[in-house]
């Protein structure tokens, strides 16, 4: 995880330094107005014509140290905006998975279980659907339909402006706005977990085991989810770890959509205005929390699968 770690970081600072435009310049003139040769002292200060193995290093050294800089918009420390957002992302994201998990493997097994069925093919299109269309569009018509035509749901953000609520009521106040960009990005994944799950089930299902199961007489109940199951939760698991990573990313889209305030809308908003060590520290934070949720698969895998060791 380490090294996946430094690599991520030393392509990140890469690119950034490799993009359109000066970081170091924009931080000097974003910050202070000063004069030709006052502003060249300062960006000679700030390690601007150091080679770039250098400047990675300083870098780095105050990432470790929980510094990634300046933000040049906002004028305060990245740690602290990126600890003001979040929370929010952190929300979404594992409301979205334990939704999608609850939604999609259950009817995966069933579409499993009732192969070639007319249940069957109905799921298989419905999932063929929400993988092909667009995740933008989905968040798009939702919108449509329950904020602007029905009314039920607010369009964007995480409270109503101007409204002072506390307890119970805030509670209910996020919880309303939370609901739409929580069913887009559900509806999103459901698709591909739902067939993912149907594809393992029906390969554990045709395992000689479980012909022989139903051949001793156990209720199908007891078959599909003890025996079937439980042998096919290693793939489902390996899946749900990823999901997380695709989860994590794809809250920039719809973030930005629904204008949520979290690490998606922050991450963009960054790269609009050119803020290179914001653009750095949310790449970072999103990219840890992503080598986080693949380390979680693999303590799972041991749980799961007690002949799973870790070496």
């Amino acid at each position: 995880m380490i090294p996946v770690f430094i690599g991520l970081s030393i392509i990140i600072f890469t690119l950034i330094n490799i993009a359109p435009g000066d970081p170091y310049t924009n931080i000097v003139e974003g910050q202070i107005s000063i004069s030709a040769s006052d502003k060249e002292a300062a960006l000679k200060a700030m390690g601007q014509y150091d080679p770039i193995y250098i400047k990675y290093t300083k870098w780095m050294g105050k990432v470790l140290i929980g510094d990634m800089g300046t933000s040049i918009r906002y004028n305060e420390p990245v740690t602290d905006i990126i600890k003001r957002r979040i929370a929010n992302t952190f929300l979404l994201a594992i409301i979205t998975l334990i939704l999608t998990t609850l939604i999609a493997v259950p009817l995966g097994i069933a579409s499993a279980v009732n192969q070639d069925s007319i249940k069957d093919r109905m799921l298989t299109i419905l999932a063929f659907i929400g993988i092909s269309v667009p995740g933008f569009f989905i968040a798009l018509v939702i919108i449509k339909v329950f904020a602007m035509d029905l009314g039920w749901l607010p369009i964007c953000g995480i409270s109503n402006i101007g409204d002072d609520l506390s307890g119970f009521d805030k509670f209910i106040d996020i919880v309303k706005h939370m609901i739409l960009p929580v069913v887009s990005m559900t509806v999103i994944e459901v698709a591909s977990l739902m067939r993912y799950t149907r594809s393992s089930m029906l390969d554990v299902l045709s395992q000689s085991y479980i012909r022989t199961a139903r051949a001793k007489g156990l209720r199908e109940r007891i078959v599909v989810y003890k025996h079937a199951f439980r042998n096919a939760l290693i793939p489902i698991v390996t899946l749900l770890s990823i999901s997380l990573g695709y989860i994590f990313s794809g809250t920039i889209l719809i973030e930005t959509i629904f204008v949520w305030p979290g690490m998606g809308t922050l991450f963009y908003q960054s790269i609009s205005n050119r803020d290179y060590p914001l653009v750095m520290g949310c790449a970072m934070m999103l990219s840890t929390c992503i080598l986080i949720a693949n380390l979680f698969s693999d303590v799972v895998y041991c749980i799961v699968d007690p002949r799973i060791r870790l070496k």
